[in-house]
C-alpha cells in the first residue's frame, strides 16, 4: 500500500517512499505521514505521468524531500534526482538491463533488469 503524505495543505501519495530511521514518526494520530521523506519513487504511466511530473516533483522539491527517483517501465529506465538549494538535479540515469549504485541507496547494487516485467511474445 502507497504511503499517504501530508506536505504542507497537501496530502500526496508516492508509489514509494522512505524515511531515515530518526526522522519516522513513531507514532501517528492520523492516517497520514505528516513528516517529509527522506526518498520518494514515482512509477510512470500514462495515466499518472502529468501528476507526477507536474504537480508532485516540484512539490517534493518544496517541502525537502533529498531523493527522488522516476521509474519509466515502459522505457525501462530510472532517473535519479538528489535536491541541491531547493532544485531538483539529476543524479543519474540508466536503463534496460544495467546495474546500478544509485542514491541514496548507493551501498546497494539494483539489477534494474530484476524490475522490468518481461513481455511474453
Amino acid at each position: 500500500m502507497e504511503p499517504e503524505v501530508r506536505l504542507g495543505e497537501e496530502t500526496v501519495v508516492p508509489d514509494l517512499a522512505g524515511w531515515r530511521k530518526e526522522r519516522f514518526p513513531r507514532t501517528g494520530e492520523t492516517n497520514w505521514i505528516s513528516v517529509s521523506p527522506d526518498w520518494v519513487c514515482e512509477v510512470l504511466s500514462p495515466s499518472t505521468f502529468r501528476v507526477d511530473k507536474i504537480k508532485k516533483i516540484p512539490l517534493y522539491g518544496r517541502h525537502g524531500v533529498g531523493h527522488l527517483w522516476l521509474v519509466d517501465p515502459i522505457a525501462k529506465t530510472l532517473e535519479v534526482f538528489r535536491l541541491e538549494s531547493g532544485r531538483w538535479v539529476v543524479a543519474g540515469a540508466y536503463a534496460d538491463d544495467n546495474s546500478v549504485r544509485a542514491e541514496p541507496f548507493d551501498e546497494i547494487e539494483i539489477n534494474l533488469k530484476d524490475i522490468w516485467l518481461e513481455t511474453v511474445t
